[in-house]
């Protein structure tokens, strides 16, 4: 059973929809990386000298790639629809939010593994 907005409109053309849907499998497959990426954090990598830092960064991929996960599907409907109905496609802080996250997870580590350069 599809839902009710999928009847309306036009059908966009199958190659539009069919790339809608491989954005919503690379946006799973971001979201599962960032969970992988979390559960690594916590069982591979030796705690840092901050108390609690691993823990933390841990707990920051698996809320992103949770939510990452949870808007995945958000998204791909709201392109199905604007596809649909001819109008122009959503706009989405996801890409920003995520970028950035990632970022601010990476500093922080390369900061947490200075000291054990050699």
């Amino acid at each position: 059973m599809s839902p009710k907005w999928y009847e309306e409109g036009e059908e966009p053309d199958y190659r539009f929809t069919l790339a809608n849907e491989r954005t919503f499998l690379a946006w799973l497959r971001t979201a599962l990386a960032l969970l992988a990426g979390a559960v690594a954090l916590t069982q591979l990598v030796p705690a840092f000298s901050v108390t609690g830092l691993r823990t933390a960064l841990a707990v920051l991929l698996a809320v992103t790639g949770t939510a990452l996960a949870a808007f995945a599907y958000r998204r791909w409907a709201r392109v199905q629809r604007a596809m649909r109905h001819g109008e122009p496609l959503p706009m989405t802080w996801l890409p920003f939010v995520i970028g950035w996250i990632a970022a601010v997870a990476g500093v922080v580590v390369v900061v947490a593994l200075l000291p054990h350069v050699r």
